[in-house]
């Protein structure tokens, strides 16, 4: 059974609480602003314990926040091109905050948000109204999240319903590091993706609507790769790309879609999700000078995120996955994070 503890965190337009999930080796500390994942504390092969993610000792850095650390991003997770699209024949327009994009929805987007945390069994259920008209997104939005620890492995469990048809791609934006956060780099990571294709992109980082075969390409992440050495070979500052884990139309059926080594610890991490993608995230933008935890200095490639969600600029692509929640429907989405040794 796993220990679930509730305690205050900080205050800021409201209380801020954190919730404590342990299971034998495995930790889990969830904070309700932003649904953010604080820390995830396990133990290596000698049986050094160490935090995998990316974040902030208090409640003040996570106030800001500007790369996402561990939050819940939403209505839409990703980008959006031009901050535009249109349901019903009606355009909609949102704040452009990346490029001439929008991007993780908006300048104050779910991961600025406080939720309400209720104790569950195994872990911690969070809940957020967004009105309609928030961040320019139509319809009044519930949505919730629950986090479960169940031994070794964090599930992630997405729920939302709406009263007008609304896109939506909900995710947690978590940095890792598998040798432990503040460590300097991931090159000596080995990262495995299981996906056949991945979604090219134009210079905004919006996807140009090829879905291309990894096959003979330097994406092709099917057997374990190097990461150190394949970003060398990568044009750019690294990945930033969305694998496509099965065709639009196919059902949310959950399936391992990625699997991380780091050989020096031997801690593994594996991924599992009902999603149709996920967005493999080598921190190009981290450049030093956000201060985390224990006044860690974060740097270029200094974590990867493995976003799991929908394809990004699906609204306005009508051959990607469908990107709209209506009325009566339930939005509902499943990612497992399992942590384990070799």
């Amino acid at each position: 059974m796993t220990e679930v503890c509730k305690e205050e965190f900080g205050t800021a337009v409201g209380p801020v609480e954190k919730c404590t999930l342990r299971s034998g080796s495995v930790c889990v500390e969830i904070i309700s602003l932003g649904c953010v994942i604080k820390s995830i504390t396990t133990e290596d092969r000698s049986g050094q314990s160490a935090d995998l993610v990316l974040g902030y000792d208090d409640l003040e850095g996570y106030l800001s926040n500007s790369r996402y650390f561990g939050a819940v991003v939403g209505r839409v997770a990703n980008r959006i091109a031009k901050g535009r699209f249109v349901i019903d024949e009606k355009e909609y327009k949102l704040a452009i905050n990346n490029g001439p994009n929008a991007l993780h929805g908006g300048l104050k987007g779910f991961d600025k948000a406080v939720w309400t945390t209720e104790a569950v069994d195994n872990g911690v259920k969070l809940r957020h109204s967004s009105p309609g008209g928030d961040e320019g997104y139509p319809g009044n939005l519930n949505a919730c999240v629950t986090y479960t620890l169940e031994k070794n492995t964090l599930s992630v469990l997405y729920h939302a319903q709406t009263d007008h048809t609304t896109p939506i791609n909900l995710t947690n934006h978590s940095y890792f590091n598998l040798a432990g956060q503040g460590s300097p780099d991931i090159y000596d990571h080995e990262v495995t993706i299981s996906a056949e294709s991945y979604l090219p992109v134009d210079d905004t980082m919006i996807p140009t609507g090829e879905v291309k075969s990894v096959e003979k390409t330097l994406f092709d992440l099917r057997k374990p790769v190097l990461l150190g050495s394949r970003l060398k070979e990568l044009p750019g500052p690294g990945f930033d790309h969305n694998f496509c884990l099965c065709s639009p139309g196919e059902p949310p059926l959950e399936r391992k879609c990625a699997r991380v080594v780091h050989p020096g610890t031997g801690c593994v991490l594996e991924v599992s999700t009902t999603q149709p993608g996920v967005q493999f995230y080598t921190s190009n933008f981290l450049d030093g000078t956000l201060k985390g935890k224990g006044g860690a200095a974060y740097s270029k490639h200094s974590a990867f995120c493995l976003e799991t969600q929908n394809w990004p600029d699906a609204v306005n692509q009508p051959h990607f996955p469908d990107a709209l929640l209506r009325p009566g429907e339930t939005y509902t989405h499943t990612t497992c994070f399992t942590f384990s040794v070799v």
